[in-house]
């Protein structure tokens, strides 16, 4: 959120926006002026969001009469002089909430969070399927339709199989009777919605799924081409909110009367090559226009092409129709799942990236070790379905999260530390096709954790080597270790040792003190960031003597190189530099 106006009139206020700004240079603006009602309504009409040192009464009383429509409306947020609350006044989805969080994190107070669905955690339906493109038709039906939502009413969910969507609660379902009087929430591209006042309450959302391709002859009129459009999705029931692009050869990208017939509808315009669009197969090939552009098909090619670029295939759903100048076709997107391979990090809450517990809200399916799924109950909107298993059933995970965002899921397969690290995302990427769209949300990793705990032993040049023998031969494991102490590197070992595997780590130590001083910093850290942790500083010699028996597999050790040195007690690897005074 940028741009965000702060009105403060006392000297507790003023520090207050001293310390935001401080915090979050380049976005806070002090509106100044002789009258703190002048200032807030500048501030309301000027900027992107609104912050006042104001009570929450005076500051209704002075935007009451600028009020519009909630989603255009900057967000307001009310604190007082005493910074216990952070109240989220007008705006919750669209801001409001969201900077009464971060002004809470700055300033310690409580955000005041009055939104239903934000403060059950269900799915906010004023901004579902947002992230998709999808529009909602009309707001006026949204209050009855999210109060029975809340209430736990039934609620019939229309259309939305194949789009990965946040989860909404249990009571929302698709197997209503359709006669029963329920209220709806309808996905879908098609204007069949009846007369108003003739069905339940209904929320309408319009997904990006139609790519109305076009193909025309030289100098072809803008309204040629947007009534000949109009006209093919006014017969086929589409709905134009609904349209995501309009599609071409690549020798139209400059003609005129697509261009804009596309801009007055607020719609992209892209282009295929001819030989692109020739391969794909259509029901009204022509070959005259083959002679012409070099690809039997312009209209319907370029609709089923852009519709496939968009998801896992798709189909045509308005034949091409001609006008004297220009033909045009629709095809629709046929969505893919949704899947995030997503690292909590090593454990503390606070270690967890925002954009992590974000993915969790937003899946509708969490699958993850019994263990870590444990950790983010809290954060779940209600509805999510947890999928759970034990130790060792790492393949069982991936291979469950893949297929479950083949349904058209959004899935959130979950681990601790980066998922990339040792972790869930290489087996989940080894299943996953072009059929889903993959997205990857780093983590804090176990090493990174017990390194900043210890010092600075990462400084330089360093790798990471599970000792783990389960999946990797030990010759292997032992190759690496050694050409790591040839090389000098501090080495970070995971999965160190076990009940069962109680040698790996010495027969390791033992190669690296064949190329390092016997006083080579080592530092061990079990349960990182977690409870009963517990960091310990000692020597290669000392590891060796005895030291690694209070190492097991909750414990990250790290070795130091022959640069590596203790100071105040801080194991430190050093950049390398040759520092000058």
């Amino acid at each position: 959120m940028s741009d965000i106006g702060v009105i403060a009139v006392t000297a507790r206020g003023r520090a207050a926006a001293e310390r935001l700004a401080t915090a979050w240079p380049g976005t806070v603006r002090t509106i100044t002026a002789e009258r703190p009602a002048e200032a807030l309504r500048t501030a309301f009409t000027e900027c992107g969001a609104v912050l006042s040192f104001l009570a929450v009464g005076a500051t209704v009383r002075v935007l009451a009469p600028l009020l519009g429509d909630k989603t255009a409306d900057p967000p307001v947020v009310c604190v007082d002089e005493s910074w216990d609350h952070a109240v989220a006044l007008l705006g919750g989805h669209h801001g409001a909430n969201e900077l009464a969080e971060r002004v809470a994190g700055v300033l310690g107070c409580r955000p005041v969070i009055t939104t239903a669905s934000d403060s059950t955690r269900t799915t906010p339906l004023d901004s579902y399927g947002e992230d998709l493109g999808f529009t909602l038709v009309d707001r006026g039906p949204l209050a009855a339709v999210g109060a029975a939502v809340l209430s736990g009413d039934p609620v019939r969910l229309e259309g939305a199989e194949g789009w990965p969507l946040p989860p909404l609660p249990d009571g929302v379902c698709a197997r209503i009777p359709m006669g029963e009087a329920a209220a709806v929430i309808r996905v879908s591209d098609q204007c069949d919605d009846g007369p108003v006042g003739e069905q339940p309450p209904t929320a309408v959302y319009r997904p990006r799924s139609l790519v109305v391709g076009v193909g025309s002859a030289r100098g072809v009129s803008a309204d040629e081409v947007g009534d000949l459009i109009d006209g093919v999705l006014a017969d086929a029931l589409l709905a134009p909110e609904s349209v995501r692009a309009v599609a071409t050869v690549d020798l139209k990208a400059d003609e005129e009367g697509i261009l804009r017939a596309a801009a007055r509808r607020g719609w992209d315009v892209v282009t295929y090559a001819a030989a692109e669009l020739a391969d794909v197969e259509v029901p009204n090939p022509s070959e005259v226009v083959r002679a012409e552009v070099g690809t039997p098909s312009v209209a319907e090619a370029a609709a089923l092409r852009g519709a496939a670029s968009a998801g896992r295939g798709a189909e045509l759903v308005a034949s091409k129709r001609k006008t004297a100048n220009a033909t045009a076709a629709v095809a629709r997107v046929r969505p893919r799942g949704r899947l995030a391979v997503v690292g909590l990090g090593p454990g503390a809450r606070d270690l967890t990236a925002p954009r992590a517990v974000a993915e969790l809200r937003r899946a509708s399916v969490v699958v993850g070790l019994d263990q870590y799924v444990d950790q983010v109950r809290d954060l779940l909107r209600p509805g999510t379905r947890i999928l759970v298993s034990g130790l060792g059933q790492e393949e069982e995970r991936a291979r469950t999260a893949v297929e479950e965002a083949r349904t058209g899921a959004a899935v959130a397969l979950i681990g601790s530390g980066d998922a990339g690290v040792y972790a869930m995302a290489s087996p989940a990427l080894d299943f996953a096709g072009p059929d889903i769209e993959v997205v990857g949300v780093p983590g804090i990793t176990a090493a990174v954790a017990a390194s900043n705990l210890l010092g600075a032993p990462l400084g330089h040049d360093h790798a990471y080597i599970s000792l783990s023998d389960l999946h990797t031969p030990w010759e292997a494991i032992e190759r690496r270790v050694r050409a790591a102490a040839e090389g000098d590197f501090t080495v970070c070992f995971y999965n160190p040792r076990s009940r069962k595997r109680d040698w790996q780590l010495p027969r390791a130590l033992e190669i690296l003190a064949e190329h390092r001083p016997a006083a080579t910093p080592v530092g061990h850290v079990h349960n990182a960031s977690r409870e009963g942790e517990c960091v310990t500083m000692t020597t290669l010699e000392e590891m060796l003597a005895g030291g690694v028996d209070a190492v097991d597999m909750f414990t990250v050790v790290l070795v130091g190189s022959s640069a590596s040195r203790a100071v105040a007690g801080r194991f430190v690897t050093p950049r390398g530099y040759t520092w000058k005074g």
